[in-house]
């Protein structure tokens, strides 16, 4: 079984370009088993306001159900998992811990100067990541 980790945001458009890359896969239905991992960006600000008051572990954003649809309709099995904190260090140690055979993520549409200033997910997996990283995006 090819183990694929999908990491999906709350874009709808980013959720529905990683499945299809995913579903286009040879073999996808047979050899394929993919887990659609969304993580909750950690956060807190000066009003003492943490971001774990409002993480849920069940509650996934709907860009999770698409792009679990579209693997779906592929033939494709799939794992839902939720984590809170760093995005980009979560999904390279996600991968990790569930020994994948290969990363999808779908772009940030970032200006490069909005890149420099704030980092991108993106970028940060492909340099951490030990194993193939497949970055999408949407049509």
């Amino acid at each position: 079984m090819y183990t694929v980790l999908v990491a999906i945001d709350r874009d709808v458009e980013n959720a529905r370009a990683a499945a299809e890359a995913v579903a286009s896969y040879p073999c996808a239905a047979e050899e394929v088993a993919a887990t659609l991992l969304n993580v909750q960006k950690e956060f807190d600000t000066p009003m003492n306001i943490d971001s774990t008051d409002f993480y849920d572990e069940d509650e996934f954003p709907a860009s999770v159900s698409v792009a679990e649809e579209r693997l779906a309709e592929a033939g494709v099995t799939t794992t839902r998992r939720r984590e809170h904190g760093d995005p980009a260090e979560l999904i390279v140690a996600v991968a990790d811990e569930i020994d994948a055979d290969a990363v999808v993520i779908a772009n940030e549409k970032r200006s490069p100067a909005g890149k420099a200033l704030f980092g991108s997910v993106t970028q940060s997996v492909l340099l951490d990541a030990d194993r193939p990283v497949t970055v999408v995006s949407q049509s």
